[in-house]
């Protein structure tokens, strides 16, 4: 990277956001945050003023103008989209919006001045895990050559965005670096994901008066997921801008699959509670994918890559944490 090294982060406000600005700023980046709410302003987010803050809509195209032309950026990291899969499911046409056409509204305001000759840099465009669909239990871990098969609108919106991204690759020679980012959580992730979710209802078992029943209610307790702590999703992010190759995609996960029912029952424990855990039909997605763990290997060869936390670190930092809001 270029020296005075210099960052454009999309959806800079939301979960993984914060945590990937407060990354680069350590590492001694010039960081330009922009997202649709501005910059954050929760008390614990002080430190993020020292980046630039942009307020606007990735299905602006002048917004995005603006933020490429104020960063003047060396890397180029795409965060911002529809993130919950229900919300997608909800308005899949908002979500092909914002996830598809804004990563080609942003890709297209690169390629201009790639082409201009006043900037050339990395664009990091972040997928999902879900691309892959549902695969046979003996074909786990997915290594980054397997089928793509998206189970919802929101699985759909990522491999066209990831499409989009690689075409501009391809064609205009735009140094992308794809992501296939499995789950992952943390203190600070809404409330309405997994994770957050479980150990909010977990914690409010305690509250339940002696003698009456407890009960942590769930989805379908047999799905399996693979997680990572959001600190190591945001250093793969920028080891694969470091050290990734252009034009591949690479899967961010752990490689351990662990079931919904499991993460419960651990929570559980964690919290020294003792409790049912119960499926409700009302929490089962009609088009969940069984089991998706993902094989990180093609990211550890290319750029040295390894998780550093642990499962039991990621779920003693969310009991840690306040709840988050839902």
């Amino acid at each position: 990277m270029p020296a005075g090294r210099r960052a454009l982060v999309t959806g800079a406000a939301g979960f993984v956001g914060r945590y990937l600005v407060r990354a680069l700023l350590r590492e001694g980046w010039q960081v330009t945050g922009a997202s649709s709410s501005g910059a954050p302003s929760a008390p614990g987010d002080a430190d993020l003023a020292a980046a630039r803050w942009l307020e606007g809509d990735v299905r602006d195209p002048a917004h995005l103008a603006v933020a490429v032309d104020t960063a003047a950026p060396d890397l180029v990291v795409h965060l911002a989209g529809v993130s919950f899969v229900p919300d997608a499911e909800r308005d899949p046409g908002a979500a092909v919006d914002v996830n598809v056409a804004g990563a080609a509204r942003l890709l297209g305001a690169v390629r201009v001045r790639r082409k201009a000759g006043t900037l050339d840099p990395v664009v990091v465009v972040v997928g999902s895990g879900e691309q892959y669909g549902r695969h046979d239990a003996a074909d786990l871990p997915l290594a980054e050559t397997a089928e793509l098969r998206p189970h919802t609108p929101y699985a759909a919106t990522k491999v066209a965005q990831e499409a989009v991204a690689l075409e501009a690759w391809r064609s205009d020679g735009v140094r992308v670096v794809a992501t296939r980012s499995f789950n992952h959580s943390g203190p600070g992730q809404n409330g309405r994901f997994l994770l957050p979710a479980t150990v909010r209802r977990a914690r409010a078992l305690r509250d339940v008066a002696p003698g009456a029943p407890r009960r942590l209610v769930m989805g379908n307790q047999s799905t399996v997921r693979d997680f990572l702590h959001v600190e190591d999703v945001v250093a793969a992010y920028i080891a694969v801008a470091e050290r990734g190759q252009a034009g591949r995609a690479y899967n961010v996960c752990s490689g351990v699959g662990r079931s919904v029912g499991d993460v419960a029952r651990l929570v559980l424990d964690r919290l020294g509670v003792a409790g049912e855990i119960v499926s409700d039909p009302a929490l089962v997605r009609p088009a969940d994918v069984p089991a998706l763990v993902g094989d990180p290997a093609r990211l550890t060869a290319d750029t040295g890559w390894a998780p550093r936390r642990t499962f039991d670190d990621l779920l003693h930092a969310l009991i840690a944490a306040p709840d988050a809001p839902a």
